[in-house]
């Protein structure tokens, strides 16, 4: 089977964390975003991956590729687009590399999701609801601020897509687009080569044919592309792995873990810290004695000074914050940064330079 993983935006919600590294490649769990799609795709028996993406930083996916590309031994192979095509002109754009002899159905993913990725029951579902294309939705509380998937009842299951009613205003369903696709190559001949958005303008037209399901996803589910759903989608996946692979999680030691925490094996850890619940710290970050951290990422190369307090934030890579420094808030420090000793405090900051 192949996928196509969209990977076409600039990130500009992620920022500063994206001036420094195309947003797929930014950590969450200590590894880069679209390398926890690709493992699914490959546990579900996805062979070829193309991802599409636009002019930026082109030079740093190639070096990704090169290196994911003979760890997972699978074929990774680009698209890139030259204008903005949307949500379905790059499957225009890739038809020649989706489209093969098989007749296979393809993947499609956006690149932002994190969950579960039930891969492998979406491909059965596919097939049993004979559909030319599938979507996965995800229930949520307040279905106003989404595009709404309307579905009918077939007998006791739910599952055929009747519309899509884009940020109601009335109370119409609670199912959402989760941004997981699985298409017969007969959707590709519904696309032209042109900026066209698969979700208000190729799925309507298929749902009107009822040839479109949906599947509802089990378990959690978060667009991970700004920060306070990029923190959010932490804990979800922390409490994930705590079920599913607590093997990965620091183990608690009396009162300096607390709860789910991933430390990665190179980094150093400081006596008289309390880490957790909530955190990860990345591959070469120190973290000096009497550090508090909650509800945080750290990122590779980073050092926390001693007594230093980080919550709810995102320390980039390599950047230093100073001891007895306060940073709270959903806080993103780009690459690089410094934030200086002594009482400095930073609330709800996005900081690309040296704090003095």
């Amino acid at each position: 089977m192949k996928a196509l993983i969209l990977v076409g935006g600039f990130g500009t919600r992620l920022r500063p964390l994206t001036f420094s590294i195309p947003k797929p490649l930014v950590d969450f769990g200590n590894k880069p975003m679209i390398l926890h799609q690709i493992e699914a795709l490959k546990a579900a028996g996805v062979t070829e991956v193309v991802l599409a993406i636009n002019h930026q930083q082109p030079e740093v996916m190639l070096n990704f590729v090169k290196e994911y590309e003979k760890k997972l031994e699978m074929k990774i192979t680009f698209s890139q687009e030259t204008e903005p095509l949307g949500t379905a002109g790059p499957l225009a754009l890739a038809r020649d590399k989706l489209i093969d002899e098989s007749g296979k159905p393809f993947f499609v993913l956006n690149s932002d999701v994190i969950c579960e990725y039930p891969l492998l029951e979406m491909i059965e579902f596919h097939k049993n609801h004979a559909a030319e294309a599938s979507i996965i939705v995800t229930k949520v509380d307040d279905p106003s601020k989404y595009g709404v998937v309307v579905m009918e009842k077939e007998g006791e299951e739910e599952s055929r897509v009747e519309s899509f009613v884009e940020k109601p205003k009335h109370f119409v369903g609670d199912k959402i687009n989760a941004g997981i696709y699985l298409l017969n190559p007969s959707v590709l001949d519904r696309i032209e080569l042109r900026r066209t958005s698969i979700e208000k303008e190729i799925f309507p037209k298929i749902a009107s044919e009822k040839k479109l399901y949906a599947m509802v996803l089990p378990g959690f589910w978060m667009d991970i592309g700004q920060p306070k759903d990029y923190l959010t989608g932490q804990r979800m996946y922390l409490r994930y792995l705590r079920k599913n692979a607590p093997e990965e999680l620091l183990a608690s030691s009396g009162d300096h873990v607390i709860g789910n925490v991933i430390a990665d094996e190179t980094a150093v850890i400081g006596e008289r810290c309390l880490i957790g619940p909530d955190v990860v710290i990345g591959p070469g970050c120190v973290i000096e004695s009497g550090v508090r951290l909650f509800g945080c990422t750290v990122m590779r190369g980073s050092r926390i000074k001693e007594h230093a307090c980080v919550s709810d934030s995102i320390v980039g890579w390599d950047s230093t914050v100073g001891s007895w420094a306060r940073v709270a808030n959903i806080t993103v420090l780009g690459k690089d940064v410094r934030v200086a000793d002594a009482e400095v405090y930073s609330s709800g900051a996005s900081i690309q330079e040296q704090i003095i």
